[in-house]
């Protein structure tokens, strides 16, 4: 069977896992005006565009509440633990931010409880407007005050200079990442580009607080997404960096532990298998090269890999498709387990420690369970939120995965002694067996949140679409056909 040349060691691989390397340059979008309608890419583009256009047929909805109703529990008293379903098609990625329950049902540009760096993935008029308004502006304010101007769902200016169409990163986080990591944006091959592109959403990030003064005198705070890989692209180096700052995503509703919440850091734990190791894209597996009426040109109808497994993985793999899935299926099954153990495990541990409060147990004797329970949550989120993690770096994930459950049973055995001392020696977790019986336990008004969001959706979002109409900023015919699934409202 053919075989695929590897190309060289990716940069960041080197960097990270290796040493530092030096590369050519390679373009960046820095002042150029950036093109954010989608449809202004179809006359030069349209095979591109035309594929990119069929990441409408991932429009499924998948309640991951329901599938995995222990979330809830997990993420009582953030967001997810609302509303939490897997990923579609990059044509979708702009609609499923503004129906998700997360973002909540504000009534005008100030209300709401997402701040506007809930946008930074969803759109390439993130990009416009961060260079239209500053970085520091754009990341101020409530999620809302943008939601006339983010019509666009992730398309072409997202990757691709607006001017030249080469390549290039838009969003300064990513590039203040890779500087923090030791390397200069000027020095990324063009290859590593083909994952870094990727790598501007598909990423650990927080949102830093940021003071600043505008031009007017105004004394503002900015919540600046912000990529901590100082320490390295690795679980560990990431948690010593939030450590280090006293950081928390957020304060458990349950257990009150300081938590920190993985967003998608596939790229990471892409970086850490072989695959990246060997010099393989994202790109490669996941935009593989097709001919349409004789252009040869990258597949941008981005999805899983094994569904074109012919042009992707068996480029490169010898077994056949059958036996490669196989290999695949094995190796999430797998993951599935250790998943599935430590999310059980963790969840008791939110709930044990918060019998344990409720019983009279002091902060020194809970310092060490919490810390436990943050450790080990961050590292199962870590694994199992990139998705893909499973695939692109399977030893990795499952010694991240058995890590996680460790520092979970290790809280749960120390919240027995505690829990015998204040009387509650007896105590078993209560059922979180369904998405109701969690979100009830997570303290979630789910019906309210629905009903709420259902008045945004009829009201100030079709504001927000006609406005971006009007001023040119869409083209309506783009979303002609656009389904409008939800896991609240079929």
């Amino acid at each position: 069977m053919h075989k695929r040349l590897f190309s060289p060691v990716g940069v960041l691989a080197a960097l990270l896992f290796i040493g530092t390397v030096s590369v050519p340059a390679t373009a960046t979008a820095d002042a150029v005006e950036v093109k954010s309608n989608n449809s202004a890419w179809a006359a030069a583009y349209p095979h591109q565009f035309g594929t990119w256009k069929k990441t409408a047929e991932s429009d499924e909805i998948i309640d991951l509440l329901e599938k995995k109703p222990q979330l809830a529990v997990l993420w009582a008293g953030y967001g997810f633990a609302k509303d939490y379903n897997a990923p579609r098609g990059h044509f979708y990625a702009l609609q499923s931010n503004q129906n998700t329950l997360r973002t909540g049902a504000p009534v005008d540009a100030k209300t709401g409880p997402m701040p506007t760096a809930c946008w930074t993935c969803k759109s390439p008029d993130v990009p416009r407007m961060i260079q239209e308004d500053g970085e520091l502006e754009f990341f101020t304010g409530k999620w809302a005050k943008y939601g006339n101007e983010i019509a666009n769902s992730i398309g072409c200016a997202d990757c691709h200079d607006s001017k030249t169409a080469e390549l290039t990163v838009g969003r300064p986080s990513l590039q203040r990442g890779i500087e923090s990591a030791g390397l200069d944006m000027k020095e990324v091959s063009e290859t590593e580009m083909r994952s870094l592109v990727c790598a501007q959403c598909h990423v650990e990030y927080y949102f830093k607080k940021t003071e600043w003064t505008d031009a007017a005198g105004n004394e503002k705070v900015a919540k600046v997404v912000t990529l901590p890989w100082a320490n390295g692209l690795t679980v560990e180096g990431m948690e010593s960096y939030y450590d280090a700052l006293e950081f928390k995503d957020w304060t458990h509703k349950i257990s009150k532990t300081p938590m920190l919440k993985a967003q998608h850091p596939g790229y990471e734990i892409f970086k850490s298998g072989m695959h990246a190791q060997n010099g393989v894209t994202c790109a490669d597996c996941h935009m593989p090269a097709i001919k349409i009426e004789g252009e040869v040109i990258s597949d941008h109808q981005i999805k899983n890999s094994l569904d074109q497994m012919m042009e992707t993985c068996l480029g490169c793999h010898d077994e056949t498709p059958e036996q490669f899935k196989e290999i695949v299926d094995r190796k999430l099954e797998r993951k599935e387990q250790l998943m599935e153990i430590a999310m059980n495990n963790l969840a008791k541990a939110h709930l044990a420690a918060g019998e344990a409060w409720r019983l009279g147990a002091t902060e020194a004797e809970m310092a060490d369970i919490l810390l436990d329970i943050r450790h080990g949550q961050w590292r199962w989120d870590y694994a199992i939120a990139s998705h893909g993690s499973f695939y692109h770096a399977p030893e990795e994930t499952l010694r991240i995965l058995s890590v996680a459950n460790d520092a979970a049973q290790n809280a749960r055995i120390k919240l027995v002694k505690v829990l015998a001392k204040h009387g509650g020696i007896d105590y078993v977790a209560p059922d979180f067996s369904t998405k109701e019986k969690a979100q009830a336990l997570a303290q979630v008004p789910f019906q309210k949140l629905v009903d709420e969001k259902l008045v945004f959706k009829k009201g100030l979002l079709k504001e927000w679409e006609q406005e971006a109409i009007k001023s040119g900023n869409l083209d309506p015919e783009i979303r002609k056909g656009m389904s409008d699934n939800t896991a609240y409202k079929k």
